[in-house]
């Protein structure tokens, strides 16, 4: 457990070549760090220092956003101060979905502390879900309606039982139609999320959480650090073209499609993505 002050606390995991160039994953909303396959981290960490954690009100890190609210872009400061308590001067950082948006606040915000940035299944600032003032000006879609259907029973009371397949009807959903879902795959994984957080008690905190502050897409232009974009075809969340408009506006952003994709990291997809992330990481390490 990090400790940053009396009241926060956030559980991370390294794994790999403590010589190898440190890469942090930055999980979605509402999920636990362990919600990384073990197979992606296992392959970043046959070259790499891989960390992953809990954001605050997920996992085994503090939760507390009742009595002690806080904004989206303090999940992106912890992320720095995570950093600052490992002794990590610079960080490959890789996003997904929420963890995608945190990443862009760093690459405006703490761009001397990025080696590189990858993000995926996300939106650009000002866009999507972290268009805060609804002007939609890029005109990009959003999620599809039978997500936002069930997201309007998140957070309700249910025993694990009802709970894990409320769960894996998510994954479901998230997965999308073009690669096969194997719901004892998704199953098993929030499995040992329930066991790791000691709770079936689902998180929703981040969706309460202030978001202002997120509408500086316009910011991206000038980022300098090697960006990768990861298109997923199938995102219902964040479809295209979001990957696309997302790489246009990062500067010297690179686009690399992974097909059959959606917004969630199941066996048929890890392959190429891996493979993606790995070269990614790797030409920058040489340049």
């Amino acid at each position: 457990m990090i400790s940053f002050d009396p009241d926060t606390e956030l559980w991370a995991e390294e794994r790999g070549d403590p010589a190898g160039t440190p890469v942090l994953l930055v999980m979605g909303a509402n999920a636990s760090g362990v919600t990384w396959p073990e197979e992606l981290v296992d392959a970043l960490a046959e070259r790499h220092r891989v960390i992953r954690y809990d954001h605050r009100d997920t996992g085994r890190s503090t939760r507390a956003f009742d009595v002690r609210p806080y904004a989206i872009r303090d999940l992106a400061t912890d992320a720095v101060r995570l950093l600052d308590a490992l002794g990590i001067s610079r960080a490959h950082v890789v996003g997904m979905s929420l963890g995608g948006t945190l990443v862009q606040l760093l690459l405006v915000d703490h761009p001397d502390r990025l080696l590189s940035a990858t993000v995926f299944a996300t939106s650009a600032l000002g866009a999507g879900l972290a268009d805060v003032d609804g002007s939609n000006v890029a005109d990009l879609p959003g999620p599809a309606p039978e997500l936002l259907e069930l997201w309007q029973s998140m957070g309700e009371e249910r025993d694990e039982a009802a709970e894990l397949d409320w769960r894996v009807a998510h994954w479901r959903l998230l997965n999308g139609d073009a690669v096969p879902f194997d719901p004892a795959e998704w199953r098993a994984r929030e499995e040992r999320v329930i066991a790791h957080s000691g709770t079936a008690t689902g998180a929703t905190a981040h969706a309460f959480a202030d978001q202002s502050g997120l509408d500086r897409g316009a910011e991206l232009a000038a980022v300098t650090v090697p960006t990768l974009v990861v298109e997923a075809p199938e995102d219902p969340i964040n479809p295209p073209p979001h990957a696309a408009h997302l790489a246009s506006v990062i500067g010297g952003a690179r686009l690399v499609t992974v097909p059959g994709m959606g917004h969630a990291l199941g066996r048929p997809v890890l392959a190429p993505l891996v493979r993606a992330l790995a070269e990614h990481l790797e030409a920058v390490d040489a340049g």
